[in-house]
């Protein structure tokens, strides 16, 4: 059975497509189970039910290095100038399948419990309520502020560094950092996208080894100790893999956490009505979080490779074929959500794929979702003239679709 191709819309690079995929997205639901793109030589999964069957069929990995080299998969080999980035992230747990994947999660659980997340509340409120307090401060004359680099960039920052234990006088680093290495899980980098990688790669790596020897010297009550120190069954991290981990959980929490606030806000001033009805009823916030991440989520595709000759939806993939997992057409399927192009902040039944699905299901959800519900509470709650000043100026990834300004008003 050979798929159908792809509409012409279907093109990420296109900023028009990218400005809105949603009605493309809504034709490729219509192609069937599987499509394929010459663009981008993927296989494109679109509807809800097949995003999440492939999430959770082990035929399909986030890596295929467990399994075969990239020769046997008929793929090129890692160009040797980026092995510095790849041998960063292939240490962390999203860049690796089982068995290795299994042993990491299993003690990085062990470190980053519930407990520990829980215990963070009375700090992220402290931190939300000063970013707001900056923002009040900014635009307290009227003029147009920028709730991004306000509010949206430093609360992940600061919980994030809270939680690693990273010092107050180096938290500037993080955010280039991870916004540098974010950029090569677009299709396309670019050479400058390579290059700024990588040097953040070797940076952030080195930064983080000096911290777990420091940790090691001198315990702390903060994540990269514990993660020095967790035993399971009598296996530890290795320090790659700590760096790796640390690194994950830095890009993937914060990348996101910035997306899903600044897309959200934004969404939720273009909906007055479902903002009205939050400030009415802040019991909502939690609902309304899911939403606005279901709505317009951050990340819009996530890719498996085929480990074996398998199929999605009955459509035959070949061993070595790359499937992009388009989550934010999963999450506007009529087949799992009612009236999915309406956004409605008390939704009760929302089975997003916004944190994916499976083994690879975000460790950091719980954290992320007190970071959103506690800004999201405090927005609503003490900004209650907030408003666009502008239209917003979006990003240029696909991959990560993020707002890159969000000026608004606060008074």
């Amino acid at each position: 059975m050979i798929p159908p191709l792809v509409p012409d819309a279907f093109d990420p690079a296109s900023p028009a497509f990218v400005s809105d995929p949603y009605p493309v997205y809504g034709e490729l639901r219509k192609l069937g189970p599987v499509s394929w793109s010459p663009r981008t030589g993927q296989y494109v999964v679109a509807r809800a039910a097949d995003v999440d069957a492939v999430l959770r069929d082990r035929r399909f990995g986030r890596s295929y290095l467990q399994v075969a080299t990239h020769a046997e998969m008929g793929r090129p080999e890692d160009p040797l100038h980026l092995a510095p980035f790849w041998d960063v992230v292939r240490n962390g747990m999203l860049d690796t399948e089982p068995p290795d994947h299994t042993r990491l999660r299993r003690l990085v659980a062990k470190a980053f419990t519930p407990r520990r997340v829980e215990g963070m509340r009375a700090s992220i409120d402290r931190i939300a309520t000063g970013l707001v307090d900056d923002l009040l401060a900014a635009g307290a004359d009227g003029s147009p502020v920028d709730l991004k680099p306000l509010v949206a960039e430093p609360l992940p920052v600061d919980v994030i560094a809270d939680l690693l234990g990273v010092p107050q006088a180096d938290r500037h680093l993080l955010r280039p950092w991870s916004q540098d290495m974010c950029r090569m899980y677009e299709l396309r980098p670019t050479a400058d996208d390579e290059a700024r990688a990588v040097s953040a790669a070797e940076e952030f790596a080195a930064y983080l080894r000096a911290l777990a020897a420091e940790r090691r010297a001198r315990p702390q009550d903060d994540l990269v100790t514990a993660l020095t120190e967790v035993v399971d069954e009598g296996e530890r991290l290795t320090e790659d893999e700590l760096v790796g981990t640390c690194v994950l959980l830095l890009n993937a929490g914060h990348e996101a956490t910035v997306g899903v606030t600044v897309n959200g806000v934004a969404t939720l001033l273009r909906h007055p009505d479902q903002l009205e009805r939050l400030r009415a009823d802040l019991s909502l916030v939690p609902t309304a979080v899911e939403e606005v991440m279901r709505y317009d989520t951050p990340l819009q595709l996530f890719s498996r490779w085929a480990l074996e000759d398998a199929d999605v939806g009955g459509v035959p993939v070949a061993r070595g074929s790359q499937v992009a997992l388009l989550f934010g057409s999963a999450n506007r399927d009529p087949e799992r959500f009612e009236d999915p192009d309406r956004l409605d902040v008390g939704r009760s039944s929302n089975p997003h794929i916004s944190f994916g699905a499976g083994i690879h299901f975000c460790l950091g959800a719980p954290l992320a979702r007190l970071e959103l519900q506690t800004v999201f509470a405090e927005l609503v709650r003490r900004v209650p003239r907030l408003a666009l000043a502008a239209e917003p100026e979006l990003g240029r990834g696909y991959i990560i679709r993020i707002l890159e300004t969000l000026p608004v008003t606060v008074g």
